[in-house]
């Protein structure tokens, strides 16, 4: 038992399997590419606005990609020493700019854990508070603090490392180390339209657990529509382990996903459901 997951037992053969033909996770990786109405999400953040609730392109994401893993939980399992774990939470990473106090541009990783009971309103107040407390240009958080001190000491960084990867390897890795690092998380996702610039395809760090990486890329024309009826899409490239899901598996997790991304109003609800749910039992 690892303090983040539980190995998953009773898999085929086949799948038991893969982790041993691919033990790296850069050996087990898939691209695939795939693209967001862009006019219903930045319709849908605009109506929200008037009506007094900020959303962004981020929260929409990460709350209809949470949803679509509440209903196909193998997107939220990892490898980690050619053994299959279900992760015991939901969280995932992404990189804000900050400004230093001399004024030179840097960066930081902010996690946000997520629960069964979110909306995309409460995603996004999450998002915020996240972004709100790194972006304090004094303030470094604690994953900051903690490389920082490793990077103190000649040879310790190395030392530091090696040791969070075995321990890591072996399941021995602490709990708080796991909620620090960046790296052990459900979903690294980047927004790559906040600067403008193309998707690209990011590859899985080998390092900690992330297994699905999905860069957002600023919005294109859709080559499809007429000229006079032109609308934008926003690319998205995803990079997935295929070592924890089938192929039919991932192919009904992303058609969720692009659903709820083309209804972006279900997910002001609780995204486990539970809201529809509750009036039958108050019947009952």
């Amino acid at each position: 038992m690892r303090a983040d997951g539980k190995r998953v037992k009773g898999l085929s053969a086949i799948v038991q399997a893969l982790p041993h033909i691919m033990p790296r996770r850069y050996d087990a990786q898939n691209w695939s590419n795939d693209y967001i109405d862009e006019e219903i999400v930045r319709g849908y953040i605009r109506q929200k606005r008037r009506e007094g609730n900020s959303v962004t392109h981020m929260s929409v994401v990460a709350a209809a990609y949470y949803k679509a893993v509440l209903e196909n939980p193998k997107l939220n399992y990892f490898i980690m020493n050619r053994k299959i774990y279900e992760r015991n939470h939901f969280c995932f990473s992404f990189v804000i700019l900050k400004t230093r106090a001399d004024g030179t541009p840097d960066e930081t990783v902010i996690k946000v854990f997520l629960d069964p009971e979110d909306t995309v309103f409460t995603i996004t107040d999450k998002i915020k508070e996240q972004i709100d407390r790194n972006l304090v240009a004094a303030h470094n958080n604690n994953t900051d603090k903690f490389v920082n001190v490793a990077f103190s000491i000649p040879g310790l960084a190395r030392f530091v490392f090696w040791l969070a990867y075995r321990l890591d390897q072996w399941g021995l890795l602490p709990r708080k180390i796991i909620d620090l690092s960046p790296f052990h998380t459900s979903l690294f996702i980047t927004n790559l339209a906040s600067i403008n610039t193309n998707y690209i395809y990011h590859h899985c760090y080998e390092f900690g657990t992330t297994s699905v990486f999905v860069c957002m890329g600023k919005p294109v024309q859709d080559p499809l529509h007429p000229d006079d009826k032109r609308k934008k899409l926003m690319p998205l490239g995803v990079v997935m382990d295929e070592r924890i899901a089938t192929g039919i598996e991932y192919s009904r997790f992303f058609a969720a996903f692009l659903r709820y991304l083309k209804t972006p109003e279900v997910l002001e609800k609780r995204l486990d459901g539970k809201d529809d749910e509750a009036p039958l039992a108050a019947e009952a």
